[in-house]
């Protein structure tokens, strides 16, 4: 086995230990042979994220979900991991920008600034709280970006800023429009479904640059060879565009297939892959 086949195996090793409990990072330098810092510097290269943040935002995924089925709040905050209340509000809250129980009730009083930047990929709108980013969405319609704001938000107060003058929203607002002309910059973002959706989303960050899978070759490598419209559907659940890139994933016959954000986004993201 190659050294970077070996150093890819380990960091896979390393999720699924994060994926099954809440090892430390010397635990998890320990169980995969590296030293914490490098362990810290690949993990990061590969997923997107450190090793805490990954932790924090499956729990955080979680939680999320539980919310939106209706759970109680104390019961979804222990099923997703948290060991009090309290600690969700001292990371996760952050990340999922209000209280679990106004999130389950629509973001009923929380106040919610919002702006929609001009990127390279077209329109992109950003909601925060005073304590996160709640919300990214693309399109090229602001009253449609405005109407799946309210509709993930309906009982919020929800305050459109000018872009640039917030002086917490507009380094987000910038972040993202980095983020989408191609820059490496760091965006909060949520990559936690279920088991299936994460192993979806973990291939398609794989896929290189430029190139493309069908969504029955990705079933396959997946070992689900008849989960197509399995994969279909976990792309369809990404709310995180380009970061998470659903884009490369078409139909067997060449043809784009479906995009949460459009097939003129997908066309037009595909593009300026494959011209790069």
């Amino acid at each position: 086995m190659n050294t970077a086949r070996a150093i890819r195996d380990k960091l896979d090793h390393a999720r699924q230990l994060l994926d099954a409990g809440e090892p430390t990072l010397p635990e998890l330098a320990a169980s995969t042979g590296l030293s914490a810092s490098h362990l810290q510097r690949r993990f990061t290269a590969r997923f997107g994220l450190s090793p805490a943040q990954y932790l924090a935002q499956r729990k955080l995924g979680t939680l999320r979900s539980a919310l939106r089925e209706g759970n109680d709040v104390s019961a979804a905050l222990y099923e997703a991991g948290y060991g009090s209340p309290s600690r969700v509000y001292e990371g996760g809250a952050a990340r999922l920008g209000m209280t679990p129980a106004r999130y389950r009730a629509g973001g009923e009083g929380e106040q919610i600034r919002w702006s929609i930047a001009t990127t390279a990929l077209g329109q992109a709108l950003v909601a925060a709280t005073e304590r996160g980013v709640c919300m990214i969405e693309l399109g090229d319609d602001a009253e449609v970006l405005e109407a799946k704001l309210r509709e993930e938000f309906p009982k919020a107060s929800l305050d459109r800023v000018d872009a640039g003058r917030d002086d917490f929203l507009a380094p987000r607002l910038r972040a993202v429009a980095e983020a989408l002309g191609g820059k490496q910059v760091s965006v909060p973002v949520d990559l936690i479904g279920t088991a299936f959706q994460k192993r979806v989303w973990d291939a398609l960050m794989k896929i290189p640059r430029g190139e493309t899978r069908s969504y029955s070759q990705l079933a396959a490598e997946l070992g689900a060879p008849q989960g197509a419209r399995a994969v279909a559907s976990a792309c369809a659940h990404n709310r995180v565009a380009i970061v998470v890139p659903c884009h490369r994933v078409v139909r067997s016959d060449g043809s784009l297939g479906g995009y949460r954000w459009g097939l003129p986004m997908k066309q037009r993201v595909l593009e300026r892959e494959q011209a790069a």
